[in-house]
């Protein structure tokens, strides 16, 4: 194992080579870095890097966004899923406004307070903007440190973070720059120590790494047992009337919180028996059961596996919503509304 200085040189060394070019890596605008940060979170960066362009666009600043509507937020990250980082990166915003003029805190445990950040984001925004001397530990740090120390303590365990914060400090101690250490282990993970076939010949530290030395490259890092994956069958009624549908707000205890979908039966099992439209709040004269539905779709969420179908029902006459949680939408202005990516895909095959 070489020395730290030694390490960490040629950790820079290969990152100044071998580093993507992308955008957050040419500001320090602490804003900037914290809106790539949050969509990196549970986002590949190409998938990301389009989201990130297009959310800066409508929201350049702390100021548009804490000035934006909660839909307005939800509809510019729509696709992304994990919602929930969008309503903290609002509220963030909003105290940020409410607190002061905007200005995003240089200070780390002032980071760390803010809503939706811990020491991860507000290490790597720390850093890079403000060069504050704190390492991050993302899932691409924690593999390289695993492997090149050969630490075989679980990486999503209770005590992960203070189990490699001591090997991640050693490696930052001394150095100038905080910020572009910490992303040259983040793309050091990402390209090159990666999950599965890491390129070990072509590896700069491999003389160093015990986990190449000693032929552990697949063992580590340790993981936890994993958790268990639900399923749940999700029946969608798709109601039409003269160019109009029906949509329905989630609430606050369930995935896709304060979201928009169409009116949705929940049930045990693949099949839906017995269903009404008048069950879930609407009604018509006239209509008693539902339509046969459509193909059976899968989709994936990190613990949970949705099976989906829809019922394409059209009526002859206005429904009523005895539910005040249904809305009568016109078609043309559905764009206006943030829904989960079930539905807008449902949406964009609907429309050709």
């Amino acid at each position: 194992m070489m020395p730290q200085n030694a390490l960490r040189s040629r950790l820079l060394r290969w990152y100044r080579t071998h580093q993507r070019d992308l955008p957050w890596r040419r500001t320090r605008d602490p804003y900037r870095i914290w809106v790539s940060e949050v969509i990196l979170q549970q986002t590949r960066v190409d998938q990301g890097l389009p989201y990130y362009r297009s959310f800066l666009r409508r929201f350049p600043t702390i100021r548009k966004l804490a000035a934006a509507s909660e839909q307005q937020v939800l509809k510019a990250w729509e696709g992304m899923g994990y919602y929930s980082r969008a309503r903290n990166l609002h509220a963030a915003a909003r105290h940020l406004m409410s607190s002061g003029n905007g200005t995003f805190p240089s200070d780390y445990e002032e980071i760390m307070g803010l809503k939706g950040i811990g020491p991860y984001t507000a290490a790597a925004i720390g850093s890079i903007a403000f060069g504050i001397r704190e390492p991050v530990l993302d899932g691409n740090v924690f593999r390289f440190l695993a492997r090149y120390y050969g630490i075989d303590r679980p990486v999503d365990g209770p005590q992960a973070r203070n189990s490699f914060l001591p090997y991640a400090r050693a490696l930052m101690d001394g150095c100038r720059a905080p910020g572009t250490l910490n992303q040259a282990l983040m793309e050091f993970g990402a390209l090159q120590c990666t999950p599965a076939s890491p390129d070990c010949i072509r590896c700069p530290l491999r003389n160093g790494c015990r986990a190449f030395l000693q032929g552990m490259q697949g063992m580590l890092p340790v993981r936890s047992l994993k958790r268990k994956v639900r399923s749940r069958y999700f029946h969608f009624l798709v109601v039409r009337w003269k160019g109009h549908v029906v949509l329905h707000q989630r609430g606050n205890r369930d995935i896709w919180r304060g979201l928009f979908e169409f009116p949705l039966v929940e049930s045990s099992r693949p099949g839906l028996e017995n269903a009404t439209l008048a069950r879930y709040g609407i009604s018509q004269e006239g209509r008693k059961g539902l339509p046969e539905p459509g193909p059976l779709h899968k989709h994936q969420l990190t613990h949970q596996t949705l099976h989906v179908r829809y019922y394409e029902v059209h009526l002859s006459s206005k429904p009523q919503l005895r539910n005040p949680a249904l809305l009568l939408v016109p078609e043309v202005q559905l764009d206006q509304y943030p829904v989960p990516r079930i539905i807008s895909r449902y949406l964009e095959a609907a429309h050709g």
